[in-house]
């Protein structure tokens, strides 16, 4: 299952756009950088779907221009007008060559979900590897409105009890790429959210 980081070299601010070549091509979140359709045609002519982990502006703010270009169907847990599937909690969606388990993981935002299968974990903006904040081990911020750090938490607490211990490639919504031993990343991401503390003390 190739994926290719279609952000990667953006210059304005925008979430990880992750492409994943297959049986079904797939395309993680849509971002907020212009030319997304021109990077994604670097790799594929066709997109056969979009899965959304949640509607921020920073991740769906390109999502028209996509369908306008590959007309790809579109799975999020909440309304849009671009949506063809809803998801829901323990719903499987193929992306590339692999069966994702949907899990609903609230608290950054309240349509949020990540994708898990046997080797990877599309994890959103709920957990991510590095951000500026923490290095090896970081979390969706919860100081916005509408946002929930309690609710942040047992989203982190659902997200481990759904992924297989085989799970070695973590793709966050930002911050970078992590292969490795991802449950240890989560785990860290669950202490440091737990001890409550702002993530951004002097924001």
């Amino acid at each position: 299952m190739a994926v290719h980081h279609v952000t990667e070299d953006a210059e304005t601010f925008t979430c990880n756009v992750f492409l994943v070549l297959g049986e079904r091509t797939t395309l993680v979140d849509a971002g907020a950088m212009d030319g997304i359709v021109e990077a994604i045609r670097e790799h594929t002519d066709e997109l056969d779907a979009v899965v959304l982990t949640h509607q921020h502006g920073d991740h769906v703010e390109q999502l028209e221009a996509v369908c306008e270009a590959f007309d790809p169907e579109v799975y999020a847990y909440a309304d849009h007008p671009d949506r063809t599937y809803e998801l829901a909690d323990g719903d499987v969606v193929p992306i590339g060559d692999e069966e994702f388990e949907v899990v609903f993981t609230p608290g950054h935002a309240d349509d949020h979900v990540s994708f898990v299968s046997e080797t990877t974990l599309f994890s959103g903006d709920v957990v991510v590897h590095d951000d500026g904040a923490f290095d090896y081990g970081s979390f969706g911020r919860t100081d916005m409105p509408g946002q929930s750090r309690e609710e942040l938490i047992e989203s982190i607490d659902r997200l481990l009890e759904r992924l297989p211990d085989s799970v070695e490639q973590l793709y966050a919504g930002h911050g970078g790429v992590f292969h490795g031993d991802v449950r240890d990343v989560v785990e860290t991401a669950l202490e440091r959210a737990e001890k409550r503390e702002p993530k951004y003390p002097d924001g």
